[in-house]
């Protein structure tokens, strides 16, 4: 293509430069001209012939200025500003040592830092140790209690850690997902939740009778069809409830551990389809383990079925451990998922501290997802337990996912971006030098800027709407930003009431 322009470029000077076109103009200027009458400047004109040759002198050198813009513009062509190509640029935020997410003005200074250096996404905590981080209608009608029963204890009333992240993550341009991390998990090892404690028939035990896998966590029986249609609902309680660009399941949509699964209602299951039998007592029966494998991706299916029936254009995720290892260790068989053509996302957690290690791992999820590379991201661990992973190893791992040409990565957690290597990040993107990358599965205009109200008189606001569509009205009250209403509105200028608001926008409305 750069032949092209060049060919095309020399042309076009070639013309210029040959036509004659500056040539005959010439000749105009040399021949008689009647000489203008005096004026009352004439004191400060240049005689006549003068002026002629000026212009003359301006058409020659025009005719340079002209051959060189010309091959300027063919330049430009050749080589454009380098932008920024379409990826995921994502991290985690958990409430789990750190304070990204500590208060309403963290969370608001989080969204506004991670964009500033280049992110597109977050994964915002939900479902964590038997509650969820937003007002759930399912977990009270289940439990009693709607949220996680931090959120419900502080001086301003009971706190939405789900919706306010949201929001100021779409204030910020970035896409925000409903991070359900726990999955199929209970509770930690040594918790007393409501879930561990009203609802033992829905928990899975080992062959002693252990509720307590070996990774230190207490599991719900993927099996049993009320642990099942709990976690859909919970998830379609908040799809339902908030605007949101996507959903993620994480390494616990999988079985407990190859261990688990041999309390009663799994054992009755499994006789059933085994002419009386029981499981073996092997837990490393290759048969058992198939069949505990069958079950979790029986799961997805109906999973990934249902967010797509709720929400057609919702982006389903699921962050699962490094294949083979998951099937081997959890009976998570992912790479099957991805064959059904479910989920829309893929991102193995490939926390390796070595880029040797990485690479050797990295290289074994892109065998698995097939044809589906684009679907695939890369799970980068920054901070975690053990040190932190040197710079320069985290500095290859991003080069090698992009070099991979998969859909981008994800970073374990934003401790590490926001304060282990903010500047270094930052540099990496060069958001200055490139612009914004879009995400791969979204148009670049997807999450606009805000449209910034105006104040009027008493609690009146107006806004200038340049697009036609939905949108939702937040408003900047002394506990931080709320979801007022979503509406539809027409290209114009309109206005609203809004009491006790410090400040209003409207965010484009997606659903």
């Amino acid at each position: 293509m750069g032949e092209a322009i060049t060919e095309i470029t020399g042309r076009i000077v070639f013309w210029i430069c040959d036509c004659g076109f500056f040539e005959r103009l010439l000749q105009v200027m040399a021949s008689p001209f009647p000489m203008p009458a005096e004026s009352k400047h004439s004191m400060t004109m240049k005689p006549w012939a003068t002026w002629r040759g000026a212009v003359a002198g301006c058409i020659a050198g025009g005719r340079f200025l002209l051959a060189f813009g010309a091959i300027g513009f063919g330049a430009a062509l050749m080589f454009p500003a380098p932008v920024a190509a379409g990826e995921v640029r994502g991290t985690w935020l958990t409430t789990t040592a750190n304070d990204a997410l500590a208060n309403p003005q963290a969370t608001a200074e989080s969204m506004r830092r991670l964009r500033e250096m280049g992110l597109n996404t977050v994964y915002v905590e939900a479902w964590k140790n038997g509650y969820t981080q937003f007002p759930s209608r399912t977990l009270d009608d289940t439990l009693g209690v709607d949220r996680h029963p931090d959120l419900l204890a502080g001086e301003r009333g009971p706190r939405d850690l789900l919706g306010e992240a949201l929001i100021e993550a779409h204030r910020n341009e970035l896409l925000c997902f409903a991070w359900f991390e726990y999955g199929f998990m209970a509770a930690h090892a040594g918790t007393d939740n409501r879930l561990v404690r009203e609802k033992p028939e829905w928990l899975s035990e080992d062959i002693d009778g252990n509720l307590v896998a070996p990774n230190g966590f207490i599991w719900m029986n993927p099996v049993h069809p009320e642990v099942r249609a709990f976690l859909i609902r919970l998830v379609l309680d908040a799809v339902e409830r908030y605007d949101l660009d996507g959903v993620q399941l994480d390494d616990r949509l999988a079985w407990p551990h190859y261990t688990m699964g041999y309390d009663a209602y799994t054992r009755e299951v499994y006789a059933a389809e085994h002419g009386g039998e029981q499981p073996p007592d092997n837990p490393r029966d290759p048969d058992w383990l198939k069949w505990r494998a069958d079950k979790v991706t029986e799961f997805a299916g109906d999973f990934y079925r249902a967010l797509r029936e709720a929400r057609p254009d919702l982006l389903v995720s699921v962050s699962p451990a490094p294949y083979p290892w998951s099937f081997e260790n959890y009976a998570c068989d992912w790479p099957a998922w991805a064959y059904e053509g479910w989920f829309d996302e893929f991102v193995p957690q490939v926390y390796r501290e070595g880029f040797s290690a990485f690479e050797d791992g990295w290289r074994d999820q892109l065998e698995a997802i097939g044809g589906r590379r684009r679907a695939l991201l890369a799970g980068i661990r920054i901070v975690g337990s053990g040190p932190d992973t040197p710079w320069e190893e985290l500095h290859k791992k991003l080069a090698l996912t992009r070099d991979s040409r998969a859909g981008g990565h994800v970073l374990w957690f934003s401790r590490g971006v926001l304060e282990v290597y903010p500047d270094e990040i930052e540099a990496f993107y060069d958001v200055a030098g490139t612009g914004q990358a879009t995400h791969p599965g979204r148009p670049g205009d997807w999450r606009p800027a805000p449209v910034v109200g105006e104040k009027l008189e008493d609690d009146q606001w107006g806004a200038d709407v340049s697009e036609a569509g939905r949108y939702r009205l937040v408003a900047k009250l002394r506990d931080g930003w709320r979801e007022m209403t979503a509406l539809y509105l027409e290209p114009g200028n309109t206005r609203f009431a809004v009491p006790g608001a410090e400040a209003v926008e409207l965010l484009r409305d997606r659903r």
